[in-house]
């Protein structure tokens, strides 16, 4: 599916972590770098977006911290071997923010609430929400997209979409390597 507008150096990508960049455990946190398995083809695609967008920020809630299957300390681990790897691919991430607590808790951090977002912008004064996609793989990653106007992007891992919520997205690809496709696509014409 082929959007119709071209991104520049002045647009911000955000990422969802789990199910977009690496694969998610069923019923299960990841908890060390033995569990974090990148998703086919996501280190490219990073890699190839890197050269489109001028931030790339990974924007992802992390209740199994509030749980207590892990440690701060274990998801920084993760996120510098994350980090490292797609470096090593040719791609950057500028930013990582995270939230730990429960779905219960009615955090502002927690997506759908946007207040990762607003931390990110705080950060990086650049970012314009208008000129920012989104790109997750649930619905409280759409939810958060619309709350602050991005271009929300629904990664469907070959699944068929809920036409229920089919307002809350712009565009769907299978994954991030195929959206990394289009970006590029778009950017060659």
């Amino acid at each position: 599916m082929n959007h119709q507008f071209k991104v520049d150096k002045s647009w911000t990508l955000f990422l969802d972590r789990d199910g977009v960049i690496n694969k998610k455990l069923p019923d299960d946190y990841v908890k060390n770098i033995a569990e974090f398995e990148f998703m086919l083809g996501a280190k490219e695609a990073i890699s190839k977006l890197s050269n489109y967008f001028g931030r790339i920020i990974v924007i992802t809630n992390q209740q199994g911290i509030g749980k207590g299957a892990m440690h701060i300390s274990d998801l920084e681990t993760i996120h510098n071997y994350m980090c490292n790897e797609i470096k090593q691919s040719g791609g950057e991430i500028h930013g990582i923010y995270f939230c730990p607590d429960l779905a219960d808790t009615n955090s502002s951090h927690r997506k759908p609430e946007v207040g990762m977002a607003l931390q990110a912008q705080k950060d990086f004064p650049e970012i314009d929400f208008s000129k920012t996609i989104m790109v997750g793989d649930a619905i409280t990653d759409m939810e958060f997209a619309r709350k602050l106007g991005m271009v929300a992007v629904y990664i469907s891992k070959g699944k068929p979409t809920d036409a229920y919520n089919n307002h809350l997205f712009d565009y769907v690809y299978n994954n991030l390597i195929e959206f990394s496709e289009s970006i590029q696509h778009n950017h060659e014409k």
